[in-house]
């Protein structure tokens, strides 16, 4: 299997062949293309911008290889500069791999309001049917956190999940199901 080149660039990492960019896409939904909001496979025509903690994943998968001004990126080396850029790194990525080892499509939550979005077969094929917000073991969430993220869970009608990381390759779940009586 063709490893795919591409190039760190500040903080995100962008697949600048467009056969490269359609290819990952279509093997996981794999980061956005530049300029196509819903993209379609056939469609991206663009090169691929994928962020840090996708970057990471597929640099561990060997699925690509990441350069900076000339310079082959290691595993460690973008870790390191992951912990500088994303709050609660270790924890985010831990979840990020356990999704994404058990075949779902994880996208950044940020529009929901949260860390991630998880899809079962990808975007534009189906909705996000859950959202997952990470939690440290100590950290507390007030009542009103809770009904906050159940409010916005129910309204785009997804369930909220939290993600509490335990150890260094465990995660557990606590969701939230709103019904009425």
């Amino acid at each position: 299997m063709k490893v795919m080149k591409s190039e760190l660039i500040e903080n995100r990492i962008i697949v600048w062949n467009i056969e490269d960019s359609r290819k990952l896409f279509s093997q996981g939904y794999y980061g956005k293309p530049i300029g196509i909001p819903k993209p379609k496979i056939e469609e991206i025509d663009a090169p691929l911008i994928l962020d840090l903690i996708e970057g990471l994943y597929l640099l561990e998968n060997k699925k690509i290889t990441i350069t900076n001004v000339k310079q082959k990126i290691t595993v460690e080396k973008l870790t390191e500069i992951c912990k500088k850029e994303v709050h609660e790194f270790d924890k985010k990525f831990l979840v990020y791999k356990h999704f994404r080892d058990k075949g779902y499509i994880i996208n950044p939550g940020i529009k929901f309001g949260c860390d991630f979005a998880v899809y079962e077969k990808g975007p534009g094929i189906d909705h996000a049917p859950f959202l997952i917000q990470v939690y440290t073991r100590s950290e507390s969430i007030s009542a009103t956190g809770i009904v906050l993220a159940g409010r916005l869970a129910t309204t785009v009608r997804k369930q909220f999940i939290l993600a509490i990381p335990k150890g260094k390759d465990k995660v557990d779940f606590l969701a939230l199901d709103w019904w009425k009586a």
